[in-house]
């Protein structure tokens, strides 16, 4: 079985109203909600092999300190085509990672991310995880979904957790 989570990036600052929108930091808010995460990931042993991260400022601050709570360092690759992409940017992606792999992170941005969770959510996903993702999907929220295919192959997954820092504290 192979898991793929996908986690929006935390929520960045717009102090700096000059700052190009790939080049904005996290908020304080956005540092506590990715260390939070990083212990969830590490708490319920969903840990990575393969990670695949957007370029853009707030997705790599987002990952360094989400990584810094897991007690392995998974593969991290930079994707460029994960900065606004669309689900169906995002599902490419994931289609084209590593069979090696049998837990994927992609850290990306809304509201590709979020499509991508609702149009992969297939039989048998928990109806409280497809509920809350249905409400909303906020920065460093995670989903987790599973799957017997090959990530070549993706094209549903049983949908088994939707977490929002707010439920996590």
């Amino acid at each position: 079985m192979r898991q793929l989570l996908l986690l929006r990036h935390a929520k960045s600052s717009w102090d700096d109203p000059g700052l190009d929108d790939f080049d904005r930091p996290l908020a304080e808010r956005g540092l506590k909600a990715a260390r939070l995460i990083g212990r969830e990931l590490a708490a319920r042993d969903w840990l990575p092999d393969l990670a695949l991260v957007s370029p853009a400022l707030r997705t790599r601050d987002t990952w360094r300190l989400v990584a810094a709570e897991l007690p392995v360092h998974p593969r991290v690759a930079l994707a460029e085509a994960l900065y606004d992409a669309s689900a169906a940017d995002i599902l490419s992606q994931i289609r084209q990672a590593d069979p090696s792999s049998g837990c994927l992170l992609v850290l990306g941005h809304n509201p590709g991310l979020e499509d991508l969770a609702k149009q992969l959510a297939g039989p048998g996903s928990e109806a409280k995880a497809r509920k809350k993702l249905e409400e909303k999907f906020p920065t460093a929220a995670l989903v987790r979904l599973v799957l017997e295919d090959d990530w070549s192959a993706l094209s549903s997954a049983r949908l088994t957790h939707c977490l929002r820092p707010k439920d996590l504290r």
